[in-house]
């Protein structure tokens, strides 16, 4: 039989009442008592009950991660983060892949919900479906726009886009293509797009997109790639939303004959390791991942401590620019 509160406070000497101020941290207890008490749990191998400390503490330091999917690069490199600077603060992360499926996600939620998460960090494009606005808990976004009351976190999206389409003009690009997400989705990675366009205008180019709309798997790449190789032969100079896209058409271009970087200079978005050391030669646009899951978190726990005030409407963090040789 697994020991039990009672057998411990035999063990130690002490009564039951002691044994749970230790393990809540509760009162003064003096460091003598506190010792027998661990020593004593350590000879029953007994472990706490964390749902019953929850309801003396009104938390479960639980939290819930809910994004596409952990086989994108992008999506589980943020996800070993979160979840490493979650364990080094005291949570537990429960993790859940939508696949941005609708009912998948809604049904994610009031499993945690159930669970008593203490919050929840979200990944996915269900703008206004899923409304965590009424679900009366802690709620961050990691580039989505949720609502106007729920913080987001990303990378300087603009600044990627611009830093991208700059340097294809500077490398002598002449027909300079973008590839990105349903522009209805409304993500802060839209901006990606609006610097896009933004830097076409200012140097007197056509701003052409093509839209991928699950870009997410790659099997949904191909289509709008061989249109836009199909309709466009001459395009030079290729901006790429993600890296996954960017690697998809490398591929499809090669197919074509096509020489990179000679006949057509790619740039991708990311910058994550996994696509770091399967195709280092890939320029991308870095994004910090690492530090937007930390100021997700930090965010997060700020809501759960009730501090609202101090959180702010969006935070965007620099990137980086991964010059290689795809320009």
């Amino acid at each position: 039989m697994k020991p039990k509160l009672n057998d411990v406070a035999k063990l130690a000497g002490v009564s039951p009442t002691t044994v749970s101020r230790v393990l809540n941290n509760r009162g003064y207890i003096s460091q003598e008592t506190k010792d027998r008490v661990q020593e004593a749990m350590q000879q029953l191998n007994y472990f706490p009950n964390d749902v019953a400390r929850s309801l003396f503490s009104k938390r479960t330091n639980l939290i819930g991660l809910i994004i596409p999917t952990t086989s994108n690069p992008f999506f589980g490199e943020l996800t070993f983060h979160i979840e490493n600077i979650c364990a080094s603060l005291g949570y537990k992360l429960l993790i859940c892949n939508s696949l941005n499926q609708l009912d998948k996600e809604e049904a994610y939620v009031d499993m945690l919900m159930r669970n008593q998460v203490d919050g929840i960090i979200v990944g996915t494009h269900n703008r206004g479906i899923v409304n965590y606005d009424q679900k009366n808990i802690a709620v961050v976004a990691i580039d989505r726009f949720l609502s106007n009351t729920i913080p987001v976190v990303g990378s300087d999206n603009y600044m990627g886009g611009k830093m991208a389409s700059e340097l294809l003009i500077d490398k002598g690009c002449q027909h300079i293509l973008h590839i990105n997400g349903p522009v209805e989705l409304e993500t802060p990675a839209s901006l990606r797009r609006k610097a896009y366009e933004d830097v076409m205008a200012q140097h007197g180019r056509e701003a052409i997109t093509y839209e991928v709309h699950d870009p997410f798997n790659q099997q949904n790449h191909y289509q709008p790639i061989q249109r836009l190789l199909d309709e466009h032969p001459e395009v030079d100079g290729l901006f790429a939303s993600n890296d996954l896209v960017a690697a998809s058409f490398i591929s499809q271009a090669k197919k074509r004959g096509k020489r990179v970087p000679e006949d057509i200079r790619v740039i991708g978005y990311d910058g994550t390791d996994t696509t770091r050391n399967l195709l280092p030669e890939l320029t991308t646009i870095q994004q910090p991942i690492q530090e937007i899951g930390r100021a997700a978190v930090e965010l997060l726990i700020k809501e759960i401590d009730g501090q609202f005030s101090d959180v702010p409407r969006e935070t965007y963090l620099p990137v980086k620019l991964i010059e290689a040789s795809t320009v």
